[in-house]
């Protein structure tokens, strides 16, 4: 499928043994029991410090982990679901063999992590806008501010802290909200699979077309596409319109391997005048619409981009188009 890549653990455990001591994850567990039998016990997180966390936890002994919430025996067909940060543990009956399979999910993906995103961009903007951020600091500010000076009783580190904090009030109306965001959304693109085409799919795209292959890249395709062509995504979720240094860029799947991370994040750049289109199309899902109607300033730049992104995989027409 064209799912992102969910990472899936097997585990075979033999009779009366256990596998992995307690601990959390850093992800949303889904354990789906395929044969044999095993015994779980689960534990809420020991604080709030360790709800909901951002890494995956040391093993615990028994003593430091308490009671637990939740004990059951899954057999096959059962599923089992613990949340990021809930600690849990394993073992197999005496009398039966365990093979399960884990499915991960949701990993980095709080506000926090948006906000690793966002925050460097804020101040970035902040700098270059507002002249408050630029001004330099007091020249004394050695002698009564950091950690040596932290039990010192003076109004001067009561004003500076205060101007910080005031600061990163202001730097949040900087914010670039929406591109911190598209900088997620590059990373989820870049982890999903490339889309499983179905045979219509493949002989209505570039694949099915009179094509000479360099290095992965259609090249010298000679098609007939015109405004009365009618085209479509080829799938939803597998494009994203992304401003990067006053360029527009398109982030996609379709080139991305089935092997994990193997290939840089895949993208190209759109002219202004084509942008609209590029949206117009992303939206249009799943309809398919004709190259005529795309909001362009002339039936030659509609067409011009429908080739563009057939070319590169990322649309299909709904009848097979003609070449020579």
């Amino acid at each position: 499928n064209d799912a992102p890549h969910l990472p899936v653990f097997r585990y075979l455990t033999p009779p009366g043994t256990q596998g992995f001591a307690p601990h959390y994850d850093d992800i949303e567990a889904f354990v789906v029991q395929l044969e044999g039998k095993k015994h779980w016990r689960v534990y809420n997180p020991r604080s709030q410090a360790e709800t909901l966390p951002q890494f995956s936890s040391p093993n615990f002994s028994q003593e430091e982990i308490g009671e637990p919430v939740l004990e059951v025996v899954l057999e096959a067909g059962d599923l089992l679901y613990f949340p990021r940060g809930f600690i849990h543990q394993g073992d197999c009956l005496p009398d039966a063999h365990s093979l399960h399979i884990t499915i991960s999910s949701y990993q980095r993906n709080s506000w926090g992590d948006l906000l690793e995103k966002l925050v460097p961009a804020a101040l970035q903007v902040a700098i270059e806008e507002d002249v408050e951020f630029r001004e330099g600091l007091p020249l004394d500010y050695l002698t009564y501010m950091g950690v040596q000076h932290s039990e010192k009783v003076d109004p001067r580190r009561s004003e500076f802290t205060a101007k910080v904090k005031r600061l990163f009030r202001k730097m949040a109306e900087f914010a670039p909200v929406d591109a911190g965001v598209d900088q997620k959304a590059k990373d989820f693109l870049h982890d999903c699979l490339p889309p499983a085409l179905t045979e219509e799919e493949k002989v209505n795209g570039v694949h099915g077309a009179r094509t000479r292959w360099e290095e992965g890249d259609a090249r010298y395709v000679t098609m007939h596409m015109t405004g009365k062509s009618r085209i479509r995504l080829i799938r939803e979720g597998v494009a994203r319109l992304c401003s990067e240094g006053g360029d527009l860029m398109l982030y996609h799947t379709v080139d991305n391997s089935r092997v994990y991370h193997k290939e840089e994040p895949q993208c190209f750049q759109v002219e202004d005048e084509y942008a609209d289109a590029v949206d117009f199309l992303i939206r249009s899902y799943p309809k398919f619409v004709a190259v005529d109607s795309l909001p362009c300033d002339c039936l030659e730049d509609k067409v011009a981009i429908s080739k563009v992104l057939f070319e590169k995989g990322l649309i299909i027409t709904k009848e097979p188009l003609l070449f020579s």
